[in-house]
């Protein structure tokens, strides 16, 4: 049996709890303190419920919040709840993604968002990752990992079209490595290339094991959190 036909041996999660409710928590007040003002907090992250001292946003809530991503505010809402989601708790991680919006100008950077909003939009994830991953106009620590989150909550859980945009991180590089023909490195920078390739194997995977394309997307992170980790 393979690496691939072990991942995927058993009948796939269901996708409302494994996918729609994965719930990340975080610490409100680590960005509040660092956004450009407390009132670029959005609304839809308070009272949100706890897990354990942290209050947690799953997936479900950040697709919630980009139904509304077509207005200046909704894109703002978005892009903090998808960083908020990626983060977690560790204050020297919310740092370092903070540092977008005080080292970036403000209305380029909602300028790049709204082109690549355009193309997810228009059923293009490639184009659209291909907007932020644009060498002469990248914005600053924004890279893969993270705005490839922005992409993926940007349908509001709606993908118009055949191929879904899906979340490319290390861990996710790690597993396509150990499953796929393609080397992946979890610390280069993947280029548009790269992330088609990523999203046909993912695709056809997910239509192979019976399920959505974001279940393979996390099946993917689990076993690359694993090879990270030591186990074989």
């Amino acid at each position: 049996m393979t690496k691939l036909d072990e991942l995927f041996r058993d009948p796939p999660p269901d996708r409302d709890s494994y996918i729609l409710g994965q719930a990340i928590p975080f610490n409100p007040d680590q960005w509040i303190t660092r956004l450009p003002s407390d009132e670029w907090w959005p609304k839809s992250l308070a009272d949100l419920p706890r897990a354990g001292r942290w209050p947690a946003v799953d997936r479900r809530t950040v697709f919630q919040i980009a139904e509304h991503a077509d207005t200046l505010e909704g894109r703002r809402d978005l892009l903090i709840a998808a960083l908020a989601w990626g983060t977690g708790t560790k204050a020297r991680e919310v740092v370092r993604r903070a540092r977008i919006f005080h080292e970036n100008d403000l209305d380029w950077l909602d300028e790049r968002i709204c082109a690549a909003k355009a193309e997810v939009d228009s059923g293009d994830p490639v184009a659209a990752y291909l907007v932020l991953n644009d060498r002469d106009a990248r914005v600053k620590h924004f890279g893969p990992a993270f705005f490839s989150k922005l992409l993926y909550f940007a349908t509001a859980d709606r993908p118009a079209g055949e191929r879904w945009p899906l979340i490319l991180d290390s861990n996710v590089a790690l597993a396509l490595n150990e499953l796929s023909a393609q080397e992946w490195e979890a610390d280069e920078r993947w280029d548009s290339k790269k992330y088609a390739s990523y999203l046909e194997l993912a695709h056809s995977w997910a239509e192979r094991w019976g399920t959505a394309p974001d279940v393979v997307e996390r099946m993917l992170f689990d076993r690359g959190k694993q090879l990270r980790g030591g186990t074989p």
